[in-house]
This record gives structure tokens, sequence and C-alpha cells, in this order.
């Protein structure tokens, strides 16, 4: 393990903080898995605690002993600068101080990935990562064993969705599927619940759902809501009641409603 104090924004290794989007992160070993960002240290925490390995850390200088603590036994760089330079590097305001790149790992195909779970939380193409990390936390709150996303959605592991849902993206199991592996449920034994609105859906607490060994509960798009071919494959189309002329709520707060009733018998 290396202190390395940052004098130039030059320096080779520092890059993957400084240079790099986090679709270029993404990439950054292929055609191997690739590394992530990850912020604060709360939530590096627990990626690490996940099984997720440490590249590097990047830290103010206020807290490169709790980085260290982080990297112990690793033979891995810490780099740390001033707040205000760090900021500058970077080019955006930190939470926490401490940052850390650490290495994607494979993930599993839906098939395989179905096996042994009896919750699971599909999110149809949801594009804002603020919205997927959210979910992840009701998911990982309301007994979710599993999320699977469409390939439109966006990447769990993203800083914003793995900072918003407080490190539970690491807490709990996850995969990505093509839109027409939806079949692998009712393949498996799951029944399918769709929140979408519809003049012919099922109102959430209206009939407890006792008995269903296996759920699936598929949330969509923000703006077009559940694909047509996720929509023909449910068993279950559902919506949450609401009154004062709402028709609808965000992704992320409908997403806990539903998993609070659908997944709780």
């Amino acid at each position: 393990m290396e202190i390395i104090e940052i004098r130039d924004i030059n320096t080779p290794e520092l890059e993957i903080y400084t240079a790099l989007n986090e679709k270029q992160v993404k990439r950054i070993f292929e055609p191997a898995e690739g590394a992530f960002i990850c912020e604060s240290l709360r939530v590096i925490e627990r990626a690490i605690s996940a099984g997720y390995e440490p590249l590097s850390f990047f830290a103010v200088k206020e807290k490169v002993q709790e980085a260290v603590a982080l990297a112990e036994g690793k033979n891995i760089n810490i780099f740390t600068a001033e707040y205000e330079v760090m900021k500058e590097l970077t080019g955006y305001s930190l939470t926490g101080g401490v940052l850390a790149a650490l290495r994607r790992r494979p993930l599993a195909s839906a098939r395989e990935f179905i096996n042994k779970k009896n919750k699971i939380v599909v999110m149809d193409d949801i594009e804002n990562p603020t919205n997927v990390g959210a979910v992840f936390r009701s998911a990982a709150a309301m007994g979710a064993d599993g999320v699977i996303l469409t390939e439109g959605s966006a990447d769990p592991l993203y800083r914003r969705a793995a900072r918003v849902s407080m490190g539970n993206v690491f807490s709990i199991d996850w995969t990505y599927m093509k839109k027409e592996e939806i079949t692998v449920f009712k393949e498996s034994g799951f029944e399918v619940f769709a929140l979408a609105l519809s003049d012919d859906a099922e109102r959430l607490g209206d009939t407890p759902y006792i008995g269903i060994e296996k759920k699936a509960v598929v949330l969509g798009n923000e703006d077009h809501g559940i694909s047509d071919e996720i929509i023909n494959m449910s068993d279950h189309i559902v919506m949450i009641p609401m009154e004062n002329n709402v028709d609808s709520l965000n992704v992320a707060a409908a997403s806990a409603v539903a998993f609070w009733e659908i997944f709780k018998y």
C-alpha cells in the first residue's frame, strides 16, 4: 500500500478518476469485466464487504486514514489531495471525501440468476440512475432477493445509483436480461406482476397475494412504462389506488408500495 499526494494532474494512475467518464470506466478492462467508481466511505465499505476488489482510492487528506483502513492488506495506491484540488480534478463535488475504483464482477444469465430465488424485482428500461438506486434500496428493504434489469436501464454501479441506494446495490444480487428473456420466469414457476396504469388493472391492497411461492414485480420506464412484450407475459397487471386526482407516482416511490403489498405474504 502506498499513499501518494497528488501534485501532478497528469499522473497516469489517476486518469480513472479524472479523465474517464463512467461508460469508459465500465469498459476499461475489455473484454473482461470493467471497473466502476464508488463514492463515500459507507458505500465503498459495503462494496468491499460484498467482494468487489478495490483497485485504488482517492481521498481528501482528512479522510486518508479511513481509506487506509479499507485498503488494509491490499497492495494498492491511495491518492490524496486537498478538497478543492480533488474537486477540480474530478469535476464534481464529493460525498464523504473518498472515492474508490473497483473491479466489476461477472454477471449470471437470467436463467441462472432466478434459480433458488423467490422474490425478484425487474426494472424495464429505468433510465435515471437516481431511480435505479432508490428502487434497489426499496427492494432490499422489502425483502426482495434479486433484481434484474433490462439492457436499457441505468447501470446500478454508476456512482449516483450506488450512492442513492445507500450501498444496497451491493447487498442484493442483480443481473441484466434481454426483454425476450422474460419467458424464463414463466418457465421457472414465477407469477409476474406488472405495475402499470390500465383500466383492468388489479388494485393493490384489495386482494392479498397469498400462496404464491415465486413472484416477480416489473417496474417500467419513467416515460413510456413497461414494454408490451413484458405486459403480455405478465400474470397480473396491478396499480396503486390513489386519491386527489393523482394518477401516478415516481417509479421509486411506487416501487416501495408495490413491493410491500406483493412481497409481504
